[in-house]
């Protein structure tokens, strides 16, 4: 009995020893959280005054050449006299670092898709130009270069096989320009890439869109999956350029091509072609379109202000210039102004861009004028978006534009002589009011125009 009690006791005290020695299991720890998302904080508050495609009239930038000191701040001192024209949709043209590896100083020469140029400014500068056209009622839309990239770009060393190679595994130019190398956009990293950068300035400055350059170049899809990821940022509402002709393009969700044909056929109209070659760019450049979807047009870019001139030099000279403004706003399509071409700038601003300053001084009746036309095109819901029906002639430009409760008829007369124009049975006996001065209209059987003469009647 003794002998065991003493085994018991013995086993208990090995028992309580083997169970303090062993620390209990301690609880399982929840490591910390991870994230590869890369997005950048949201800088301000999302611009809600972004306008109907159709109701826009577009503005652009070239930095280089806007102001003396040719940078953003520049830009955002004359914010106040760009949104005076009545336009509600600012474009900049490119803001990026420029490569200096075979490079022309082409703004569209990107080192890097994701900083602001010191040549330009900082990103506080953007800011402060995006800051200021919001505050003003203007969205902005940046320049985007989606297929090149300078020579000095690290992609070029950290992932040459997002360019396009030859048979011996060089990397390739764009098209004829030697200072860009190509993107291949079979490339899965690359687009992805591509895509994010673009996305972030949503973030990062707060940008309402894209004009997007040289955008027939780039595979459809591509576009359709860019758009994707644009979109998915629901807090945004955006509008898409296509510096392009591609009927595809309104497809994957452009609002907007560009109007090559259309100036194509008006700058030979000037000289003395038809007026009515304008009506094929009517049809043509339409294909395609669907709901809001248009057409940009303009007088003048900073690729033909620099190839073939001043459109106050191109186009007849003041009068020239107006008249063909006054068809290019109301005939069909967004209009496109180009910085200077207010106030009837008439030296060529040629690549690259950094010789001409244009002198804001010159011609203020220019701006006024421009301002009313810009206006009676904001006022108007028949020539934003009603139906075009053509008059055109030889020499008159002539079309109304009808909505529900709202008919405009223009006549602009394109040649440097008074034309009589004769009227059309359908439009003979009707009574108007002048949109810009108020005045009483009857048209019977004819009706004169001075030279380069306009006359926009509403009833």
């Amino acid at each position: 009995m003794k002998m065991n009690l003493l085994i018991l006791t013995i086993i208990t005290l090995l028992s309580c020893s083997k169970s303090h020695s062993v620390p209990p299991t301690p609880p399982p720890v929840t490591p910390p959280a991870t994230t590869t998302d890369t997005t950048p904080a949201q800088y301000g508050t999302p611009f809600t005054g972004i306008p109907d495609p159709r109701d826009v009239t577009i503005y652009q930038v070239n930095i280089r050449a806007f102001s003396t000191t040719h940078n953003l701040q520049g830009v955002a001192a004359r914010l106040d006299q760009i949104k005076a024209l009545g336009v509600n949709v600012l474009y900049l043209m490119p803001v990026y670092p420029v490569g200096s590896l075979k490079s022309v100083n082409s703004p569209y020469c990107i080192r890097n898709f994701d900083s602001v140029g010191t040549e330009y400014g900082t990103l506080n500068d953007l800011r402060a130009v995006v800051d200021g056209a919001h505050s003003r009622g203007m969205a902005v839309l940046m320049d985007w270069i989606v297929n090149q990239t300078s020579w000095d770009h690290p992609w070029i060393t950290q992932h040459p096989d997002w360019y396009v190679k030859d048979a011996s595994g060089n990397i390739q130019q764009l098209s004829t320009y030697s200072d860009v190398a190509a993107l291949n956009f079979t490339s899965a990293a690359m687009r992805t890439t591509m895509i994010t950068s673009m996305r972030n300035w949503l973030y990062k400055a707060n940008i309402d869109g894209f004009r997007c350059d040289f955008a027939d170049n780039p595979p459809i899809d591509f576009w359709q999956q860019a758009f994707d990821s644009l979109h998915a940022v629901t807090t945004h509402k955006l509008l898409l350029l296509a510096e392009g002709t591609r009927a595809a393009n309104y497809t994957a969700g452009f609002d907007y091509n560009f109007g090559f044909a259309y100036y194509g056929d008006l700058k030979p109209v000037l000289t003395g072609s038809p007026v009515t070659l304008i009506d094929n760019a009517n049809n043509s450049e339409y294909t395609g379109a669907t709901g809001t979807q248009q057409v940009v047009r303009y007088l003048t870019n900073h690729d033909v202000d620099g190839s073939d001139g001043s459109p106050v030099t191109l186009l007849g000279g003041i009068p020239g210039l107006t008249a063909a403004f006054v068809v290019t706003a109301y005939m069909k399509g967004i209009p496109f102004v180009y910085n200077g071409t207010e106030v009837a700038f008439p030296t060529a601003i040629t690549f690259p861009f950094t010789s001409v300053t244009i002198d804001w001084t010159l011609n203020p009746a220019v701006a006024a004028t421009y301002s009313k036309i810009i206006a009676f095109r904001n006022s108007s819901t028949a020539i934003r978006r009603g139906t075009l029906l053509s008059y055109d002639n030889n020499d008159i430009a002539a079309f109304t534009k009808t909505a529900p409760g709202d008919t405009v008829l223009v006549l602009a007369n394109l040649r440097n002589t008074a034309i009589t124009w004769p009227v059309p049975a359908t439009l003979q006996n009707t009574n108007w009011t002048d949109a810009f001065d108020g005045s009483a209209q009857s048209l019977t059987t004819t009706y004169t125009l001075p030279a380069y003469g306009y006359r926009v009647l509403h009833h």
